[in-house]
């Protein structure tokens, strides 16, 4: 910026010049004239101001600087960013309410949303596109990171309560593993069964709770090796502790709770909606069901049972789906009975003798009769939640499901390179925050995180630096696409393009 100075010469007139200042010392760019006349003064002095206006003028995009001119021809281009995809997501989170969080943190969780990666690429990233710079030691910082879980979650509950007028009289639970680059295992990340398919490789289990709409809530990080019915009373207590005014009706898949589960939730007086494992119910109940539903198609029926009520649906969609797949594995069991190939384990077999195996009979008749059907458990009278009711909720389930998509494949959740605990929880929290921004987005404009990232990258921003004063000037180009996309209400609202 340029400066109007006084200077005493060695007559005694006073000299008017306009000056930059670079640190502590004055660059003389004018010497406008001298004077020792009050009036000629003035008129030097106001020489200098204009000389400074029409030399150093800016056309800015911006309200404050309208006054500003660019004088094209000493402007240099200096780099392009992308700056406005960083605002865009940072704006997000303090939507969400985590604009108070470390910029560690926030950064760390914008990449994850922009272009996933290592801890160290993303570093090198944000100074690349960004230029936002973090020193490599910000490892050592991470693991602190764990700090902000419980704010974060708070943070969450309130943004599903006030933008998106959640009721909590549902909350959906379920679960995923993570697996390590490494295999290297310990009491944490270790083996066990991988829903990715990586039963070699050290793992962690991650149980997340949703709301109806899918906006997260809460999560908690188990070892490898846990059975996933166990995770969801730790998952629960730790949300009803946090928020001791609600008492949720929990909606989880057959594989989360078992018998003594299920009398956990009724002890702690919680009631719930799981998938029944019919296949292991007795034949007399499959036969009574079958009978009830009769093969037509969205026939509901509701039976006695020890763990409440159980609700069954019929659909024909299903039934030939289910029809075509039993028909395969039976044929491959009678293939394997008529050569008594003994080593070789399939369905609908029996060992009858030391020697000799056969068909099923029974159980492929208990699986003929549930084809096309499903059941559901839950404790609520029908006075309370309708047959509908019970099978429309359970089927939300698909959001907590599409979480863990956008965690795996949107956010690259996996592998995880990190060894030591705080730093995994640490990249588990960070996922997390991204998810939060990414699902608030998706319900806000119905937008896929692929088609929002191609947006918002869409629009760059020049750095024009002026020779002369070496004055920076920054030049956002919105496109047409941003303008016409679903994202331009929102954009408007938040005021991050020029009109």
């Amino acid at each position: 910026m340029f400066s109007v100075r006084k200077v005493k010469t060695r007559s005694g007139s006073t000299a008017v010049q306009v000056v930059r200042y670079v640190g502590h010392k004055a660059i003389i760019f004018k010497h406008i004239g001298s004077s020792k006349d009050e009036t000629e003064l003035t008129v030097l002095l106001q020489s200098a101001a204009d000389w400074i206006e029409e030399n150093t003028a800016q056309l800015s995009l911006f309200a404050d600087q309208k006054q500003k001119l660019l004088v094209v021809d000493r402007g240099e281009c200096i780099g392009v960013t992308h700056y406005f995809a960083y605002q865009f997501f940072m704006r997000c989170f303090e939507e969400c309410g985590l604009s108070h969080l470390p910029g560690l943190l926030l950064d760390l969780s914008i990449m994850r949303l922009v272009e996933p990666a290592s801890k160290l690429r993303s570093i090198e990233l944000l100074q690349h596109y960004f230029d936002i710079k973090y020193s490599q030691r910000i490892y050592l910082k991470i693991p602190k990171l764990t700090d902000y879980k419980s704010d974060i979650e708070q943070c969450a509950y309130k943004v599903a309560q006030e933008r998106f007028n959640e009721p909590f009289y549902f909350v959906l639970y379920d679960v995923t593993t993570l697996y390590f680059e490494s295999f290297k295992a310990d009491e944490l990340k270790t083996q066990g069964f991988s829903k990715d398919n990586k039963s070699l490789q050290p793992q962690i289990v991650i149980g997340l709770l949703v709301t109806q709409s899918g906006f997260p809530l809460s999560y908690q990080v188990f070892a490898g090796n846990t059975f996933e019915g166990k995770t969801m009373i730790p998952v629960l207590e730790g949300f009803i502790s946090t928020h001791p005014q609600t008492r949720p009706i929990i909606v989880a898949d057959a594989a989360m709770l078992d018998d003594e589960r299920l009398a956990e939730l009724r002890q702690r007086k919680l009631s719930y909606i799981v998938g029944a494992r019919l296949p292991n119910a007795k034949l007399t109940l499959v036969r009574k069901i079958h009978a009830k539903l009769n093969g037509k198609h969205g026939a509901m029926a509701r039976f006695p049972s020890m763990h409440g009520d159980l609700v069954c649906d019929f659909s024909l969609k299903r039934y030939k789906k289910e029809l075509i797949e039993l028909n395969k594995l039976i044929q491959k069991a009678e293939e394997v009975v008529a050569k008594q190939e003994l080593k070789i384990k399939v369905r609908f077999i029996r060992k009858v003798a030391k020697e000799k195996i056969e068909l099923n009979t029974e159980l492929i008749e208990k699986r003929r009769l549930l084809l096309g059907i499903k059941g559901y458990c839950t404790d609520l009278p029908p006075k309370l939640l309708s047959n509908e009711m019970v099978i429309e909720r359970y089927r939300q389930l698909w959001h907590v499901e599409q979480s863990f998509r956008m965690s795996k494949f949107d956010l690259q959740a996996r592998p995880i390179y990190h060894q030591k605990h705080d730093a995994i929880r640490a990249h588990v929290l960070i996922c997390f925050v991204a998810l939060m921004a990414e699902k608030y987005l998706e319900l806000t404009t119905r937008l896929s995180l692929r088609e929002i990232r191609y947006l918002v990258w869409d629009v760059t921003e020049s750095h024009i630096q002026d020779t002369l004063t070496g004055e920076i000037f920054r030049f956002r180009s919105p496109t047409k696409d941003i303008r016409a996309s679903k994202l331009a209400d929102l954009i408007s609202d938040w005021n991050l393009l020029p009109h």
